[in-house]
């Protein structure tokens, strides 16, 4: 037992140093500096300022605008994981081009999402892109400019985020669905059920555990959201796209400001629990185990 316990322990080994140099002490050390006041770029060590940073982050309208836009940009996850659920519905049963049709929404999952900004980049193109081509030719004269305007970058940002969640639910919601005994559908349809009452008292209850894993997940991911953001927009125009992620790696990465962005990523971090916890606490009434 001593040999076996010991070589599990040199298995986990890579994975717990790794954790521990590149997550744990990082997290300790801005937990740390978020009560610092320490511009890394000045030579200068980092000057204790108590709840300052806190106090700098209420009176800043950027960090406001950035708190809207992170919470803007939940909306897509309840959205995507309904669509996503009605097309799983659809592709659980037999129709034309099934398994072509549940790659081509899963494949924009695994492709890298930076390829996936650019591809939203050219078709909300102001100029010439498919999408305004499309809106002119059914007569609106002035289409939007999308990512190029502070007035429309976070709309298409928001139809961005949809669309990209989309491929991902549908696929565990297959695997969900896939789970349902074929006898209580069939003897819900004996007893006269329409489709309607099987998806609303059977199928939904059923696959509520998943709705709950996807919402947790949704909503964490998009509150960490940055690489796809940030390779189109760079939370411009006019900081009309900058959201948590953005603003604390400007303030890390483009002044060097690492205890302002380590309470402002702590910040992110409380908002998360938060969002998580409310979650949680409400499932006991919607999900069945």
């Amino acid at each position: 037992m001593q040999r076996q316990r010991l070589l599990g322990y040199v298995f986990i080994a890579p994975n717990l140093i790794g954790m521990t140099i590149f997550m744990l002490i990082p997290a300790l050390f801005s937990f740390y500096l978020m009560f610092t006041d320490w511009v890394f770029a000045n030579g200068q060590p980092p000057q204790f300022i108590g709840f300052g940073n806190f106090k700098r982050m209420i009176e800043d309208d950027l960090f406001a605008v950035s708190v809207r836009n992170t919470l803007l940009i939940l909306i897509p996850v309840p959205i995507s994981i309904m669509l996503g659920f009605l097309i799983a519905v659809m592709l659980n049963n037999r129709v034309y081009f099934q398994k072509t049709l549940r790659a081509f929404f899963f494949a924009p999952y695994f492709t890298s999402g930076i390829a996936i900004a650019f591809v939203w980049m050219v078709l909300f193109q102001p100029s010439s892109g498919p999408i305004n081509a499309f809106l002119g030719s059914i007569g609106i004269a002035d289409p939007p400019k999308w990512f190029a305007s502070p007035d429309t970058a976070m709309y298409a940002v928001l139809i961005m985020m949809t669309a990209g969640g989309i491929g991902y639910n549908m696929i565990i919601y297959l695997a969900a669905l896939q789970e349902i005994s074929s006898e209580q559908l069939e003897a819900a349809k004996i007893d006269g059920a329409t489709f309607g009452q099987l998806l609303r008292l059977i199928i939904l209850p059923l696959v509520s555990p998943t709705t709950f894993f996807l919402m947790i997940t949704g909503f964490i991911g998009s509150i960490k959201g940055f690489g796809m953001i940030y390779a189109i927009t760079q939370g411009g125009p006019a900081n009309s796209t900058t959201v948590f992620s953005i603003f604390a790696y400007k303030k890390a990465f483009n002044f060097y400001e690492m205890g302002y962005a380590s309470a402002v990523s702590w910040t992110m971090f409380l908002l998360i629990l938060g969002i998580t916890l409310i979650q949680w606490a409400g499932q006991k009434k919607w999900v069945h185990y």
